[in-house]
């Protein structure tokens, strides 16, 4: 049995080891999910399981007053002034939209792709909004880990109910673009150098969309909602910190990044994965944390964290959650992986985060429910 006689989080995980005489192998056995950090594969044969894999594994997590897990690692001292220094930079830089429309199969809105010039990169995606006269409130995406084209069709269902939506892309491409010039290995892209680091342009890129997003004059100059998952709740986050004067409210689940110093300080850290052997990693990485981001944030948090979640780990969820000095909204799912391996899993927030967005886009206030 586990034991917590500190504010951390438990993670118990039973693996089979070894089959009975006579057990069958998976059929699937062969063409089981890869093994990758905190994911075993299934070359056993194993089934079964409640983490969303079929390989028989099993996993419990448990939290030891979460609400005062504090930083693993110091805030840098000079963490306000580096980022400070790439926004004014880029506020020099002229936005220079280039809007292209989209043919989408959904009535009443008009969707259009979107460039914009930002220091080192542009910012693209998709914009949409109700096809009328009018000004509405904004909802941004951001967008989870990988390289792939973007969900045109979410995007128009998302400005039919009402929405000025504004999908970023992770990346410097067209968002129906599948590939782009991406490296697929693109978070390990200058993780030794803050001035190189990959996320640095990626966060800028986000800026730069909300610089763009308030210029607009259909805006109703009050609501910015961010919402995302995984890597789009990590970018949700950094946002609301780099710009928290622009935000109204955020919605994140299972976000990524947080706690990137974790395993030096006995804690699990998870996506992107970076090396804790490396001192020069660990370093670049805490000006890319969302935790040394929520200390700025002043709108209102809804956050889903995955109590046997690997690749989110929910202590790191509960750090950032921890920093942000205004009310927020933890939303535990204690038996939910990451949500593409056990999205059943995850009915709370699809209800809640449903909730919220409708409550937002009719002009309510976000009253966070309390933690029991």
């Amino acid at each position: 049995m586990a034991a917590g006689d500190e504010p951390e989080m438990i993670y118990v995980a039973v693996e089979p080891v070894a089959k009975l005489a006579g057990d069958n192998p998976a059929p699937e056995a062969a063409t089981a999910g890869a093994p990758g950090p905190g994911r075993r594969g299934n070359s056993a044969g194993f089934v079964g399981g409640n983490t969303g894999r079929n390989n028989g594994l099993y996993g419990a997590g448990a939290a030891v007053a979460p609400a005062k897990i504090g930083l693993a690692a110091p805030r840098p001292a000079d963490f306000d002034s580096f980022w400070s220094e790439k926004l004014a930079a880029q506020t020099k830089i002229p936005i220079n939209p280039v809007l292209t429309p989209v043919e989408t199969d959904t009535p009443g809105i008009e969707m259009k792709t979107f460039a914009l010039d930002a220091l080192g990169s542009k910012a693209q995606g998709y914009i949409a909004k109700p096809a009328k006269e009018g000004k509405f409130p904004a909802l941004v995406l951001l967008q989870y880990a990988g390289v792939y084209a973007l969900n045109a069709r979410s995007v128009a269902l998302r400005a039919a109910e009402g929405w000025l939506v504004i999908d970023v892309d992770a990346h410097d491409k067209p968002p129906s673009d599948p590939s782009g010039s991406v490296p697929r290995n693109y978070p390990a892209v200058g993780n030794t150098d803050r001035e190189k680091s990959y996320f640095l342009n990626m966060y800028l890129r986000d800026s730069r969309a909300l610089d763009y997003l308030v210029t607009r004059p259909d805006w109703d100059g009050k609501t910015i909602v961010l919402m995302g998952t995984s890597m789009g709740g990590q970018q949700s986050l950094v946002l609301a910190g780099l710009r928290p004067e622009k935000i109204t409210a955020v919605l994140v689940c299972v976000p990524s990044g947080a706690d990137t110093n974790g395993d030096l300080h006995g804690r699990k850290a998870g996506y992107p994965n970076w090396p804790s052997n490396d001192p020069d990693v660990m370093k670049t990485a805490l000006y890319f944390d969302p935790v040394n981001f929520a200390s700025r944030i002043k709108a209102t948090v809804l956050a889903a964290m995955g109590f046997i979640d690997t690749t989110s780990p929910p202590a790191g969820v509960w750090t950032a959650l921890n920093q942000i000095p205004v009310a927020k909204e933890p939303l535990p799912m204690i038996e939910s992986e990451h949500n593409n391996l056990t999205p059943q899993k995850e009915q709370n927030w699809d209800a809640r985060s449903k909730e919220l967005l409708g409550i937002l886009l009719n002009g309510g206030a976000f009253k966070p429910n309390e933690l029991k």
